[in-house]
């Protein structure tokens, strides 16, 4: 059988699931997210006065919506990345908004001078915790699709397992912003990509693995 036949069957079969596989996905990381929201609660715990600090910095809205702007888009990738005959690349572009509105915030920082040391932002006590717990609270949803996508037939397994390990690692970034102080854009850029970008690479391993048919 020929790959293109090979992907069209597997495309149909996929389609004649009896609950179809967006579904799948959407429940698996529903449950990935309430299990790591309960972790967060039960370990960590929510910030104190955090709806007040959202209404009054500017540093804890970018976060939250930098984390938000990545984890939108790495969704629908995962949706269609998940069938064999998904086309996906067209929605990559969305991916440039998350980190282009944290390199302006980064950038805004710098100009108005509001921090003199760098180092001192950027090496906050607080980036040990974030590297950690990020990761932490990125299992469970990564755990989650990557169950889902086995459901599926992914064209590209490792591709697959990249973006649930994006879409992950961006939703425990939402979680953990919750609970992290460290609001400057400079600490955001350096520790939570650093968190970010080791999932992603977590997904691909596990992804190019687990997903292979």
């Amino acid at each position: 059988m020929k790959t293109d036949d090979l992907i069209n069957a597997l495309a149909a079969d996929t389609a004649t699931q009896k609950r179809p596989i967006s579904q799948t996905i959407a429940l698996a990381i529903a449950t990935g997210c309430i299990v790591s929201a309960a972790l967060l609660i039960g370990h960590l715990g929510v910030r104190t006065g955090l709806v007040e600090t959202i209404m009054q910095s500017w540093h804890l809205v970018t976060k939250i919506a930098f984390t938000l702007a990545l984890a939108i888009p790495a969704y629908f990738i995962v949706q269609r990345a998940a069938r064999p005959d998904g086309e996906a690349q067209s929605l990559w572009p969305l991916l440039a908004i998350a980190p282009a509105m944290l390199l302006a915030a980064v950038g805004f920082e710098f100009m108005t001078g509001a921090n003199d040391d760098v180092s001192n932002v950027i090496m906050s006590p607080n980036w040990s915790v974030c590297v950690i717990h990020i990761p932490l609270l990125s299992m469970a949803p990564l755990a989650a699709v990557l169950c889902a996508l086995k459901q599926g037939a992914p064209a590209n397994p490792t591709l697959a397992g990249a973006f649930g390990g994006l879409f992950s690692a961006a939703l425990g970034s939402v979680l953990y912003a919750t609970f992290c102080d460290a609001d400057n854009p400079m600490f955001v850029a350096v520790w939570y990509t650093v968190a970010i970008l080791a999932m992603t690479a977590l997904g691909a391993l596990l992804g190019s693995r687990i997903l292979r048919w």
